[in-house]
């Protein structure tokens, strides 16, 4: 079965268009366009891949935060299995609107950045990393922005 959030990104995020969907407290926003947009165009031993950023909030509730060391077991048990091929992790400085009391609120935040593979369950593995850290870490939301990119290594 697919999720709801996948339904959604397939449903609204054609190629090259911006788009925000959000389904089960996750936020997708896409590149998205339509059928008559030119492909992406890469050159120099580049190729045409989707990068995805995730952007985990490390705050629970009004003053406790995900730790480091809890941080790095979440990372080490479920987002390096689903993409073992590589990523970056980068420290942030996140902010968002409390939706019941519309405040501002600030957390420390992790930015990953992976070079998707291509496979036909990318989304499927960023949804359930997604979920598993909202389920473990009690968040309302993971943000993910998925991108199309030349990429070389």
């Amino acid at each position: 079965m697919v999720s709801p959030a996948i339904a959604i990104a397939r449903r609204f995020c054609p190629p090259y268009r911006l788009r925000f969907a959000v389904a089960n407290g996750l936020l997708v926003v896409a590149f998205a366009g339509a059928g008559s947009a030119q492909p992406l165009a890469c050159r120099d031993g580049h190729k045409p891949q989707q990068v995805v950023q995730l952007m985990f909030g490390r705050k629970i509730g009004p003053h406790a935060a995900v730790s480091e060391a809890r941080w790095m077991q979440f990372l080490d048990r479920e987002i390096t299995p689903r993409f073992p091929d590589g990523l970056t992790v980068l420290d942030a400085a996140g902010q968002s609107r409390e939706r019941r009391s519309g405040r501002i609120v600030r957390e420390p935040s992790k930015i990953v950045q992976i070079v998707l593979p291509g496979r036909p369950d990318d989304l499927a593995r960023l949804d359930a990393v997604a979920a598993a850290y909202k389920r473990s870490f009690r968040q309302q939301s993971v943000g993910i922005i998925l991108r199309p990119a030349c990429v070389s290594f």
